[in-house]
């Protein structure tokens, strides 16, 4: 695509339209999550689809040879701080880690969080309408999983034991994992918006995340390969930000040295000649000037 999203000048720092845009993006931002919260509720009741679109995802895993679940597990299970730890990354760093990165990107960049903004409403609300028409209970209530909830287990969770009692999370919405799909847009956003040597490590996020997701029994794998799909056609359909003056290469800026002064030959005149009154011309070196004295110079004397 050769779009890019061109975002106005913004307000001087502490001004009232400066304060003006950034309540404007408050709310605005929390209305869509707003939205996004109110409408994944609708899916609560629908406990038996959930639990049939369960069966019907593990199995699909098992044909297409995905890795099970329970090997990622079994790995965290080791220990109890590993899982506790990996309980708590779930519960805890989502929501945080995307509003400072927002917040960041609103500050320092804001092109690049203008881009980021409406990706990450296109990626949410394309998850919302799965949300919506695909209920599907995670791996940790299947019990042709053989999977622990270790957030019941061990702690902490941010969900209740029954699903029917969760007034605040729709456990049945599994598919796709935006725990994922956000980890994963942070981490390209920074290195789209950053230029540090170091930025590939933001890659890191995601792949934690996944292996948090699928080992804490939340997610399948394939919930994140969809989240993944949808991630990529918002990243095609949102224009890409216009690269701001920080991002821009050294070299368009830096002047151009001139290039190493060469010193014209001076032409030698033959002897005898007048000197010449024009320009001097170049000599070739490999000419002798006394070679073109003419033979008659010398006659008469």
């Amino acid at each position: 695509m050769t779009s890019h999203t061109t975002p106005a000048d913004p307000p001087p720092a502490g001004s009232r339209a400066a304060r003006r845009r950034l309540v404007r993006e408050l709310l605005l931002v929390a209305g869509l999550f707003a939205v996004y919260k109110a409408g994944r509720t609708l899916a609560t009741g629908r406990t038996d689809e959930a639990f049939r679109n369960a069966a019907w995802i593990w199995d699909a895993e098992r044909v297409l040879r995905l890795p099970g679940e329970g090997a990622i597990q079994r790995l965290l299970l080791h220990g109890d701080a590993l899982i506790h730890v990996a309980n708590t990354y779930y519960a805890a760093v989502h929501f945080p880690a995307t509003a400072l990165f927002l917040g960041w990107l609103y500050l320092r960049r804001p092109g690049h969080y203008l881009w980021t903004r409406r990706v990450l409403a296109v990626l949410t609300g394309a998850a919302l309408a799965i949300h919506l028409s695909f209920p599907l209970a995670p791996p940790r209530m299947l019990d042709a999983a053989h999977l622990v909830d270790t957030g019941q287990v061990y702690g902490p969770t941010v969900y209740r034991a029954a699903p029917a009692a969760d007034t605040m999370a729709n456990q049945f919405a599994a598919m796709p994992s935006l725990h994922f799909g956000w980890a994963l847009m942070l981490a390209l956003g920074m290195i789209a918006a950053t230029r540090s040597r170091w930025r590939a490590l933001w890659l890191l996020h995601p792949l934690v995340t996944l292996l948090v997701v699928v080992g804490t029994a939340n997610h399948y794998w394939l919930d994140a390969i969809v989240a993944t799909v949808l991630l990529g056609a918002a990243l095609l359909l949102v224009p890409r930000p216009v690269p701001e003056p920080h991002a821009r290469s050294a070299r368009e800026s830096a002047p151009v040295p001139a290039g190493p002064s060469v010193p014209r030959p001076v032409r030698r005149p033959a002897p005898g000649a007048p000197a010449a009154s024009g320009p001097d011309l170049p000599v070739r070196a490999d000419v002798d000037p006394a070679a073109h004295v003419p033979a008659t110079a010398g006659a008469g004397r």
